[in-house]
């Protein structure tokens, strides 16, 4: 008799319509996850849990940066499906949701009401976010604060707050009509230096004596372009072995910061401003 070690492992019975929930699921999963800045790994990794947690013999995830191509396989019967992505921004929140999600369906019981339970706290996932004028305050006071750690005074410091806050509450404005995210930025670098540049000609006209660190409300002002986040994702992707989306999202940083410079370079040539920092 053949030994038990060679014999194939039968899942339990699910039907047809029960693996394409459980696909949707997975896949619903891996796209809320890639949307609000997860990691590859993370991604592939929550997606073959939830889906082995569901009933199925194994999950099969390929990313790319703007689309997730899954499959899930159930004794030689597999579904596939594929859905684009969307960016939504950062929100760790969500992430860690979806976390505690995959976690509950691991130590669940499996019956037949575990599907319909992961498929409503899926649906009632907590999206809410700080109020936007409050996030722009805080934005512009770390903006501010960097200007006073790197010798600006405290008018120097209440400019770069201005500017951050003013900059920030553009960037969540433009963002809620779904503008593309490049032109997002580059109004955004705009509107910062814009209103940061108001300390060269504080000093010039003699208002308010800033010595020579007028250039430091511009500088401290655009931080909040800084895309540190997408860094880090395209920098542990490609360590990871996930090359494609370390690649793509490295080209989307810096895009970012390209179109930072130009908003930038707008306002400065616009205010007439020969030289920033000399």
């Amino acid at each position: 008799m053949p030994s038990s070690e060679n014999t194939p492992r039968r899942l339990p019975y699910i039907s047809h319509e029960e693996q394409q929930r459980i696909t949707r699921l997975c896949v619903r999963c891996a796209l809320l996850f890639m949307q609000y800045g997860g990691e590859s790994a993370v991604v592939v990794d929550l997606t073959k849990r939830l889906g082995v947690a569901l009933g199925v013999g194994g999950v099969e995830c390929a990313l790319s940066f703007n689309a997730v191509t899954l499959t899930t396989l159930y004794n030689g019967r597999c579904i596939t499906t594929a859905r684009n992505t969307v960016h939504q921004g950062i929100n760790v929140s969500i992430l860690v949701q979806i976390q505690q999600i995959v976690l509950y369906a691991e130590s669940a019981t499996k019956d037949d009401a575990l599907i319909d339970d992961i498929e409503s706290r899926f649906d009632d996932i907590n999206r809410t976010t700080y109020p936007n004028n409050l996030m722009s305050l805080f934005v512009g006071l770390s903006c501010a604060c960097f200007a006073y750690l790197n010798g600006g005074n405290l008018i120097i410091s209440a400019i770069t707050l201005v500017a951050g806050f003013c900059a920030m509450r553009m960037r969540v404005y433009l963002s809620a009509h779904h503008f593309n995210p490049f032109v997002v930025v580059i109004i955004t670098a705009f509107v910062a230096t814009l209103l940061g540049a108001t300390a060269y000609f504080l000093d010039s006209s003699q208002i308010v004596a800033l010595g020579h660190h007028a250039d430091i409300a511009v500088a401290a002002s655009v931080l909040l372009l800084v895309p540190s986040f997408p860094i880090i994702n395209a920098l542990s992707d490609m360590l990871k072995g996930y090359i494609n989306m370390g690649v793509g999202r490295w080209m989307f940083a810096t895009m970012l910061t390209l179109s930072a410079c130009v908003g930038i370079v707008i306002a400065l040539i616009l205010l007439q401003i020969p030289h920033w920092g000399l």
